[in-house]
């Protein structure tokens, strides 16, 4: 009995659901496909035929950042390692930030306001070209990092509560909430709207993100304090994998208490990921992209991606990745 007991016991495997990957796979997918019905008629045919694609490879920038050492910076700004009043000192462009703080320490605390209108432009010229595999790319991609700006851990060097005892709130937050209440969550967000000034209007998110990232931490911190500890985990059979995660009732609660704050930012997110589609398809001259014929993705480029999962597959754990790591 205590050989069985024990081989059960080494089978169990605890693992904390607290990936720092901003709102899981199952968030950044639902944020793209979403967003593809905030677009106008003239855009809308051309996305929806291939809302497949874009929901798919939401998530490509997460699989690169175990085989891209570059990757991992564009997720997330340590906003608080900028002084008191980080958003007075900060320069809001790339070069005049590398100019004042060097690019090494830019990189070290996380860019992702500074790679967005890189991403913009990159979109922008793809609608110019009329390269629809470019279109598509570097609009699920676009999404991608516009979603990690909408998280409150992702612009704080306590991403992940290990400065204050609370390792795992970054996947509980973004993760575990939106995957137990994002399917009923309203996505009716409007219409996408022209960004008339990008870099204003993402670091405006930064801010929005930043400034929610305390309530966050001490809710949790406030709700663990009078919580017992069997009743904050449990475990969840995934796959063939028994795994460690917040309890159901703990989840509920923290959800309540967090009053709509989850599903705020996700519908912040989707009209800001069809905005700035929209936006850069305004500033490429509105091309006609609603053409009749199907859009099929090329059997090389969907070697490249299977590539790119495999790498991702065999470096999760390799610890190649840099910044706001587990």
């Amino acid at each position: 009995m205590k050989l069985k007991t024990s081989v059960i016991a080494i089978a169990i495997i605890l693992i904390c659901y607290s990936m720092v990957q901003a709102w899981g796979f199952w968030g950044h997918q639902h944020i793209n496909n979403k967003a593809v019905f905030t677009l106008p008629k003239s855009m809308f045919g051309f996305f929806k035929t291939n809302i497949g694609f874009i929901t798919e490879h939401a998530v490509d920038p997460d699989k690169r950042r175990y085989a891209d050492p570059e990757e991992a910076p564009r997720h997330f700004i340590d906003i608080d390692r900028y002084g008191e009043h980080p958003f007075d000192s900060l320069p809001r462009t790339w070069k005049e930030a590398v100019a004042k703080i060097g690019e090494d320490t830019l990189k070290a605390h996380g860019i992702v306001p500074y790679h967005i209108p890189k991403m913009l432009y990159r979109l922008t010229e793809a609608f110019k070209d009329k390269d629809k595999f470019k279109i598509l790319k570097y609009a699920a991609e676009l999404g991608h990092y516009v979603g990690d700006a909408h998280v409150p851990l992702h612009c704080t060097r306590n991403y992940n509560g290990q400065l204050t005892g609370q390792h795992g709130i970054h996947g509980f937050w973004e993760s575990r909430i939106p995957e137990t209440y994002g399917d009923d969550y309203d996505y009716f967000v409007g219409r996408a709207r022209y960004i008339k000034d990008p870099i204003t209007y993402t670091w405006n998110i930064i801010k929005e993100s930043y400034a929610a990232h305390d309530s966050v931490l001490q809710i949790e911190k406030e709700l663990n304090a009078r919580t017992a500890a069997d009743r904050k985990y449990a475990f969840e059979e995934r796959g063939a994998t028994i795994v460690k995660v917040y309890s159901k009732d703990y989840t509920a609660e923290y959800n309540e208490l967090l009053n709509g704050m989850v599903e705020r930012r996700m519908r912040q997110a989707t009209i800001a990921v069809g905005s700035f589609w929209y936006t850069a398809w305004v500033n490429a001259g509105m091309p006609e992209i609603n053409d009749p014929e199907v859009i099929a993705i090329t059997e090389t480029f969907q070697t490249e991606m299977d590539s790119i999962n495999n790498i991702y597959t065999n470096r999760k754990r390799s610890g190649s990745g840099a910044g706001h790591e587990d």
